[in-house]
């Protein structure tokens, strides 16, 4: 039978879980009123939590210290458990059908910050590839999924992000000025849909689609990308229905 010191440590656990479930499910960071009312705990118990968690760099604060985000910790606990074969394999399997299809190197991405790190990808039988592997990262400014996933966030944390982009240049398409960024993302988050002309490396294009439950909760970016030499960017865009198709089944095996 477990002591009382058991069940209070346990009882401690699941209340520091449950304050990460609603920071992480939110579509900002969260004060301590909004955590009081989102766990049904008193503000003494919160406050201590999200210390101890901030602590461990679970949880960051705002600047202005009175609200809190995921931390580099958290974002790397879900990226590993997002990439643990029990999740990958299934989604592997879509990515490879997908290529099999389309012909065409494909991948899945989450956004991370500034940048879009790798889940997933599958390469096309060509002898031209480009080697990305999983946990690679790209800058969000400058590839399609970057831009897609930065044009579905909520307005507040789009223009957090967006206040710390670098801005990078790294070809002649490469939107290197905010404001033409925040036209291109208008667009794009209407058409939910988003490319890279040769924005990123030269010779190459990519289209990318969201991967989205009924409830239109975004998950990740799926999207092809090939050298221009066998694919212009008008063909890849043919690709899209293909890409949706498989969006919709890669959605169910991301938990809601």
């Amino acid at each position: 039978m477990p002591n009382i010191d058991d069940q209070q440590h346990a009882s401690a656990t699941l209340r520091a879980i449950a304050i990460l479930e609603a920071i992480a499910g939110a579509d900002g960071p969260l004060g301590l009123v909004e955590l009081m009312q989102a766990t049904g705990l008193p503000k003494p118990t919160v406050h201590r939590i999200v210390s101890l968690l901030e602590g461990a760099a679970l949880l960051v604060r705002e600047a202005e210290g009175k609200r809190y985000a995921p931390g580099p910790r958290l974002a790397s606990l879900a990226l590993s458990s997002l990439t643990h074969t029990a999740w990958r394999a299934p989604r592997h399997a879509i990515l490879k059908a997908l290529v099999d299809e389309i012909g065409e190197t494909c991948n899945l991405t989450l956004l991370d910050g500034t940048e879009v790190v790798y889940l997933d990808r599958v390469e096309a039988a060509w002898p031209l590839r480009l080697h990305f592997q999983t946990g690679s990262r790209v800058p969000a400014h400058c590839s399609a999924s970057g831009k897609l996933l930065l044009s579905l966030l909520p307005a507040r944390e789009r223009r957090r992000i967006l206040d710390t982009l670098p801005y990078s240049f790294h070809t002649a398409n490469t939107i290197t000025r905010r404001r033409d960024l925040e036209e291109a993302l208008k667009k794009i988050r209407r058409e939910r849909l988003s490319t890279d002309n040769e924005e990123y490396l030269d010779g190459t294009v990519c289209v990318a689609v969201p991967v989205e439950s009924k409830s239109r909760q975004v998950a990740a970016a799926l999207a092809v990308h090939a050298p221009v030499t066998r694919m212009t960017l008008a063909q890849a865009l043919g690709c899209v229905p293909a890409l949706r198709r498989a969006a919709a089944r890669l959605a169910d095996s991301f938990p809601e």
